[in-house]
């Protein structure tokens, strides 16, 4: 596989590759950029077409990493690991103990949470092996755990700013949301969304995740081909990236997008296409920035819940902020924000 010449490398800090034939464990660690503290980011563990996709999804993942925790003013750099997933390979003790001695043997320079396909029981496994994680159970008022719920609550309230910009809305009541995903934060963001009033059009691979949602709120259940194209206001994707392609732009019929989900965009010339059909999209690493807030006040300790959601509840004048400069200016949202992001960058770096 190239690296230096892949077209989604970014001059990646550094590309770890670990095998451990005992335990079936094949792992991809990238470490995007370390300018503004250790590089944080989740694991994700996925059945991969082939090792060249799961390197690709590391890169583009890591850098998402670095820009969204630079926008939400943590201090963390950005990185990112993928588990190459095999059915005949399950995800045992051991397996995860693998990964965590891997972790550990970074000493530091990246710091691993739960993401796709892992839990906060796996990383209590992990964390035998290294004090290099986070988003682990915690008691009382003491920020950490699952961060999936803040996660979820940062797109909520990202949606409510995209639906005031966009629609000239102060409420969500009576407007039909696309969900993509019912995962952890997939329903959680349906609940939120359903408490504000919002009717909800949604589609997920698990038909388990449909039947549970389904009978907590009402729904309307979709083919996964047509979540997409639904006729909904907004579309909020919440399952994986690379969605927004110059061959389902066209055929999108909301007027906005703001979900959870990472690397929505397949290319950057995606967000002018987005924005030429006059579809508001919220980046994806600003608005789903609740997760890693919470791993970081966790991390780093001292904190509380209140403190967390203090946070989380800045992203929506981040994403307005965004959205004015970009109808005084006429350009892509996705633009913006990668500028923005690369300045801070380059601030931490001097």
């Amino acid at each position: 596989m190239a690296v230096f010449d892949h077209t989604e490398f970014d001059n990646h800090e550094s590309l770890h590759f670990i095998n451990d034939e005992p335990t079936g464990l094949r792992t991809i660690v990238a470490v995007h950029s370390t300018a503004l503290g250790p590089a944080a980011g989740g694991c994700r563990r996925w059945s991969y077409v082939s090792d060249a996709d799961a390197l690709t999804d590391a890169l583009r993942l890591s850098r998402g990493m670095t820009y969204k925790n630079a926008v939400a003013e943590l201090p963390f750099g950005g990185g990112k690991a993928v588990i190459i997933g095999d059915d005949a390979v399950p995800k045992t003790p051991e397996l995860l103990a693998a990964f965590g001695r891997a972790v550990n043997s970074l000493s530091g320079r990246y710091i691993t949470a739960e993401d796709v396909g892992m839990s906060v029981e796996d990383m209590r496994h992990v964390q035998q092996q290294t004090e290099y994680v986070s988003g682990l159970p915690q008691s009382g008022q003491n920020a950490g755990g699952d961060p999936s719920p803040w996660t979820a609550l940062g797109v909520f309230l990202g949606i409510e700013a995209a639906v005031k910009a966009r629609l000239d809305k102060d409420s969500l009541a009576g407007l039909t949301v696309a969900v993509q995903g019912v995962g952890h934060v997939g329903v959680y963001l349906c609940k939120l969304l359903h408490e504000a009033g919002a009717k909800l059009i949604v589609a997920d691979v698990n038909g388990y995740n449909l039947k549970a949602l389904g009978e907590s709120i009402p729904v309307e259940v979709v083919a996964p081909a047509e979540i997409l194209y639904a006729n909904a206001e907004i579309l909020a994707p919440c399952a994986l990236g690379n969605i927004l392609t110059s061959a389902t732009i066209p055929k999108i019929k909301a007027k906005i997008i703001a979900g959870a989900a990472n690397n929505q965009l397949s290319t950057l010339e995606d967000g002018a296409r987005l924005s030429a059909r006059d579809i508001l999209y919220a980046p994806d690493y600003v608005i789903n920035a609740g997760g890693i807030i919470s791993v970081s006040h966790e991390y780093y300790g001292g904190s509380s819940e209140d403190k967390v959601r203090a946070d989380v509840e800045r992203i929506p004048a981040r994403l307005q902020t965004l959205f004015a400069e970009a109808i005084e200016t006429g350009r892509p949202t996705n633009e913006l924000a990668d500028e923005y992001a690369r300045r801070l960058i380059a601030a931490g770096r001097k």
